[in-house]
């Protein structure tokens, strides 16, 4: 990705809007709900008729006792053929390719949900990560100011080369911890372009209120009508429960299809028939005594047990996802209810930090321990928080719909 050349600021409903409108999974998939709505109308059209003629190329003239002689010329024949389809094999081959546009439907918009919750939780992992830079920024910047400090010192022989060595090396350590950090925020950008699809080299900036997110809680709702809404509004369960109705409605139709087609015809024959002007009504049905469709028949019987067997399974698995997110979503939230995130007494600390150990009121070892906890009660706040709405997230992801949400 190139380096970033302008910081953007971007609201989740922005972001959301962005989404829908760009993404070229969703887009594409639109065009597969075409595609199958398409072929809908194609099933349900009449076949086209068939037309034959024959013409005499030499245009002999007709030669026989009870013709004149010259009448009524060569010969020529004229035969119109349709195919009429019989038990309303039609109709059911249009319900079922119908219904085949209705589960692309329903696999559009778990597209939407399974994108959506990658797109929120992307955006508030960049937001949280972010933060976390910035404590890392302050802390490489605090310690770099006491390693020049120091080193002059050192190099004027006030202090021991074991204590500069210590510091560099704590310093070493924030800079590559920062790295992996800024790795991870780099990624999170990443996924934010592709999924608003924007090729611009900008740097997104999440704006989050904080007061927001710590307002996410369980409320009344319960595992088991969460699950039961679940069940209700889950798209990849609906388009599960489409295809088992599409194979229902593919067996009718293969029932259908061991009634024979009709054809039905009109033919006129000009002088070669023993008439002139033979006018003649033409009937053809082909007899089902091997072929009546049994193989058809028992493989989509077949396929219809097998969806319900699919459909079973998607049911269990979204018990067992709604279940699992519940819990996560409870315990982490606890977890965050039961954490001290009141950060002030350590950044007060921190203002006077840098004086105490540069009056030696404080060892080394004292030294980096305060900016060690220090950092590490902020990044673990951080990734906590973090965690927490994503919890929350991948609960609205299992039940189906939006119903915990931090803006």
């Amino acid at each position: 990705m190139t380096a970033p050349t302008d910081t953007v600021r971007l609201t989740l409903a922005e972001a959301e809007q962005r989404f829908g409108q760009n993404n070229l999974a969703v887009l594409a998939q639109q065009f597969n709900v075409s595609i199958a709505q398409a072929q809908a109308v194609q099933a349900r059209l009449l076949d086209n008729p068939t037309v034959y003629l024959e013409q005499d190329v030499l245009r002999r003239k007709v030669l026989r006792p009870e013709v004149p002689d010259g009448t009524p010329g060569s010969e020529m024949i004229v035969s119109i053929q349709q195919l009429v389809s019989l038990a309303g094999r039609r109709k059911a081959a249009g319900e079922v390719a119908r219904q085949g546009a209705v589960a692309e439907q329903y696999n559009l918009q778990d597209l939407l949900r399974n994108l959506r919750y990658q797109l929120r939780t992307s955006y508030y992992d960049l937001f949280f990560k972010q933060r976390t830079l910035k404590v890392y920024d302050l802390e490489i910047n605090s310690l770099t100011r006491t390693v020049d400090l120091y080193q002059t010192q050192y190099e004027k022989g006030n202090i021991a080369l074991k204590e500069v060595i210590r510091l560099k090396a704590f310093l070493f350590t924030l800079q590559t911890e920062r790295q992996t950090i800024l790795a991870e925020v780099t990624a999170e950008q990443t996924d934010l372009h592709v999924l608003l699809r924007d090729p611009a080299p900008t740097e997104y900036r999440p704006v989050v209120d904080l007061a927001s997110t710590r307002a996410l809680n369980l409320g009344t709702y319960s595992a088991q009508a969460l699950t039961d809404s679940a069940l209700a509004v889950r798209t990849d369960l609906k388009a599960r429960r489409a295809s088992l109705e599409q194979q229902n409605l593919n067996l009718r139709l293969q029932q259908k299809l061991a009634a024979p087609d009709l054809a039905v015809g009109y033919t006129y024959d000009r002088a070669g028939s023993y008439i002139n002007n033979y006018h003649a009504l033409t009937l053809g049905v082909a007899v089902p005594l091997f072929n009546r469709n049994q193989g058809n028949i028992q493989a989509a019987r077949a396929q219809v047990a097998g969806n319900k067997l699919l459909v079973d399974q998607q049911q269990q698995a979204v018990r067992a996802e709604v279940h699992q997110a519940y819990l996560l979503a409870e315990r982490t939230d606890a977890l965050f209810q039961s954490t001290s995130r009141d950060t002030e007494p350590f950044s007060r600390l921190m203002a006077g930090i840098e004086q105490s150990y540069a009056k030696r009121l404080l060892t080394v070892v004292e030294y980096l321990d305060f900016f060690e906890s220090y950092k590490n009660n902020l990044v673990q706040l951080n990734s906590l928080r973090a965690s927490r709405v994503r919890a929350f997230e991948q609960l609205n992801l299992t039940v189906g719909k939006t119903l915990f949400r931090a803006e």
